[in-house]
């Protein structure tokens, strides 16, 4: 296993140092727990399946219809063309 040095402030060592004591473990397994456990929390956001993503987004709009507000995005983004195109005449 390859070995790495980290730089970590000294209130942060001296929590891990008390965590790994606490555990029974050494500092280097709870760290290596650590970077395991966040590496795994990072490969299933990255991973997140559609219906997983609608779970979590389910109900985040709060302006009424969705419909209605896109089908008055898309009159004025025709309003627009429609004004350039007759600028370009």
């Amino acid at each position: 296993m390859p070995r790495t040095i980290i730089s970590l402030l000294d209130a942060e060592k001296a929590w891990l140092d008390a965590e790994a004591k606490r555990r029974g473990q050494s500092m280097t397994s709870l760290v290596s727990e650590a970077v395991a456990e966040y590496r795994v929390r990072q490969q299933r956001k990255l991973a997140m399946g559609l219906e997983q993503c609608l779970a979590e987004t389910s109900g985040l709009w709060q302006r009424g219809d969705g419909l209605f507000w896109q089908e008055g995005l898309r009159r004025e983004w025709a309003s627009t063309v429609d004004a350039d195109a007759d600028e370009r005449s």
